[in-house]
């Protein structure tokens, strides 16, 4: 791709910085975000420089022709980048969509090396590492809470629509392609495919196939859905949402006029090298002026569009009531489906209540949870708060299919998983054996994505507050999906951030600023999320005793291991033969760091996965373990330690600003 003038450059990135302050608090946020915390550049860094460059280059070239890819600089500063605009939309819309999502790169992945942006309308994508023409498969799902009728049916049309997409797109040289066909008399299906056009033609129709099969798992039988991955994408809606006449491919664009070449000489006493640089002065004007004019255009326009969705706030909150109602279960249909909340269809019982196995009278399996709870919060409220929840999707998070408000009774309504929960093989001598290394290794990575999403990527922003064994269930492939993410938010009183005037929690994996002193962020779930990965990889529960003179907790355990050089004793024995000494110890390492006291020493979800995934990445020293300590009293009140567990659902206690000492049955909780 060729550079533009270096004036222009450095007048075209000034003019979007400008224009990215005084749109920044109009602009959407994206639909994804996926940031490299792993690999940072420097303020006024090369690589810096090289990013703003390229981001400016693509934003000038991506709206006449819909995409561009291009690198800028030399290695080890080298960026490479790809801008693209959905294939329907026009060059206007185009321009509007990549301003905004020039100011979500900043503002979302400062500093960051690699990003993944997503709108959707357009698609940016940057990194220090040759991606073009690779595809990095799906990274997200979302859709629509209502559900078709017919199912076979609509499964059947929907396979062959996208299947047709699926051949054009890959075949077009827009790799785009969007189409219709007939549902039901008054219905139709509609649908969008495409691939960023770095992809070879088979590569495009790997990448779409791939997210086709994707649907069963994420979206059967809903009426909408969106699959989205780092270079294709596609999307179903039973209602329009393209523009049907951008199907085909425009015709290809006139030569450029010959520019004749200048035989003649300067005009004498004009030195050549002043002619050069007016001539690129002149360059920068020509491109700069019109560009000022049109980000001030789309300035107003965001703003215009920002005032008009402050103005209709009471009608979205409306729309919310109505969501809501669409996913409204009546009390006798669960009844039905529950056997009355039979002891027989029990399946488990928490802290928020207890689990129960039903059937639809279409045989539809689900999983209702009969909720606990003091909450005065209003019905109203709850029920704009659960169609929120409800559109979180991710293949790592449990699904709400519903909720049922009526005779006192609080109910959700789950997706079925058939494995049940993860601490029902862990912990057991026998199953856990079906827990190969490969396996737990998928169980980890999984449960780090679903975190991801809740903290950087989802719409609320969750803090989850109970993560552990038993909140992650097991679908039939023994893939992770976490549970009771979102409950704390839509039936506590409690904030999902900042300070809490109660501790809501589990023996074990709360983190010690959260015990001693109610104080919740994320760092919070990081906390637990690596108690439960040293749990995984040893095969012990957190709340027992291990060792002798004196027993210890597990993750004192594990530390005194650690300092001995010896951890990799520690893993559980059933799949020692089926994993790598240097895989276990970098997986150890990770969640020793997740565990420090210190929150800020902890790494964010970003980078835990990044630590999981790369044997490049340099892992951080780890910072002497927490004073914080699990010991356990007899009941008469003399002192000694015992191997009984502390197990049990999740407890409420009252918080102290100094010293904490919370007793439960025989067990005595303190810090130090």
């Amino acid at each position: 791709m060729a550079a533009p003038p270096m004036a222009s450059l450095h007048l075209c990135s000034l003019i979007l910085m400008v224009c990215s302050l005084f749109l920044g608090s109009a602009v959407d946020d994206p639909i994804y975000s996926l940031c490299n915390t792993g690999r940072n550049y420097t303020d006024k860094s090369t690589f810096q420089d090289n990013l703003g460059h390229l981001i400016s280059s693509l934003s000038l070239s991506v709206p006449a022709t819909g995409f561009a890819n291009g690198t800028v600089g030399e290695v080890p500063n080298r960026v490479y980048g790809l801008m693209i605009c959905r294939g329907d939309i026009n060059e206007s819309r185009c321009r509007e969509c990549l301003a905004g999502i020039s100011w979500n790169a900043a503002t979302k992945c400062p500093r960051n090396k690699g990003a993944t942006i997503f709108n959707e309308l357009c698609h940016l994508r940057y990194s220090d590492q040759n991606f073009f023409g690779s595809s990095t498969g799906t990274e997200i799902s979302m859709w629509n809470t209502g559900n078709v009728s017919d199912v076979p049916t609509f499964d059947r049309l929907l396979g062959e629509l996208l299947g047709n997409l699926t051949i054009r797109a890959s075949s077009s040289e827009r790799r785009f392609a969007n189409g219709s066909v007939d549902f039901t008399n008054f219905e139709k299906v509609y649908a969008l495919v495409q691939c960023t056009r770095d992809l070879a033609p088979e590569t495009c129709n790997t990448c779409l196939m791939d997210e086709i099969s994707y649907i069963p798992q994420c979206c059967e039988a809903k009426k909408g859905a969106r699959v989205i991955g780092g270079s294709c994408y596609l999307r179903y809606e039973v209602a329009p949402f393209f523009n049907a006449s951008a199907a085909a491919d425009p015709p290809a664009p006139p030569p450029p006029p010959s520019v004749p070449a200048n035989t003649s000489p300067p005009p004498s006493g004009t030195p050549a090298a002043g002619d050069k640089k007016n001539k690129n002065l002149t360059i920068a004007v020509a491109i700069a002026v019109p560009l000022t004019v049109s980000f001030a255009i789309m300035a107003a326009i965001w703003i215009c569009i920002r005032r008009k969705k402050l103005i209709a706030y009471d009608e979205q909150c409306k729309d919310g009531a109505n969501e809501a109602d669409s996913l409204l279960f009546d009390l006798d249909t669960l009844k039905l489906a529950t056997m009355n909340f039979s002891d027989q269809n029990k399946l488990g019982e928490g802290g928020f209540g207890v689990v129960y196995q039903g059937v639809l009278t279409d045989r539809r399996l689900i999983a209702v949870k009969r909720l606990v709870t003091s909450s005065a919060q209003g019905i109203g409220e709850l029920k704009n708060e659960v169609a929120l929840v409800a559109k979180l999707h991710h293949r790592n998070l449990i699904r709400l299919m519903g909720y049922c408000l009526q005779a006192q009774e609080k109910l959700l309504v789950y997706e079925y998983l058939p494995n049940k929960s993860l601490d029902k093989f862990l912990f057991d001598p026998f199953r856990s054996k079906e827990l190969t290394w490969e396996k737990r290794v998928n169980i980890i990575e999984g449960i780090a994505r679903g975190l991801l999403y809740l903290h950087e990527d989802s719409q609320l922003k969750i803090v989850h507050r109970d993560l552990k064994a038993s909140n992650i269930l097991l679908d039939a492939g023994m893939n992770p999906k976490i549970a009771d993410f979102g409950l704390a938010r839509l039936f506590g009183n409690e904030q999902s951030h900042g300070n809490t005037n109660r501790i809501a929690g589990t023996f074990g994996y709360m983190a010690p600023e959260y015990v001693m002193h109610g104080q919740i962020s994320t760092k919070s779930d990081v906390y637990s999320f690596g108690v439960l990965l040293l749990e995984i990889v040893t095969g012990r529960r957190c709340t027992g005793y291990y060792g002798s003179d004196p027993p210890t907790d597990l993750i004192s355990y594990i530390w005194q291991h650690w300092e001995k050089g010896n951890p990799v004793k520690l893993v559980d024995k059933g799949i020692t033969d089926g994993c790598s000494t240097e895989e276990v110890l970098r997986y150890i390492h990770s969640g020793l760091l997740c565990v420090q006291q210190d929150p800020l020493d902890r790494p964010k979800m970003s980078f835990v996965i990044l630590m999981l995934n790369s044997d490049s990445t340099s892992l951080p020293a780890i910072s002497p373990l927490s004073c914080l300590t699990y010991s356990s009293t007899i009941a008469s009140g003399d002192q000694g330690m015992t191997n009984r567990p502390m197990d049990g659902p999740s407890m409420t206690w009252p918080p102290r600003n100094d010293v904490l000492t919370i007793k439960s049955d025989n067990t005595m909780f303190e810090s130090c």
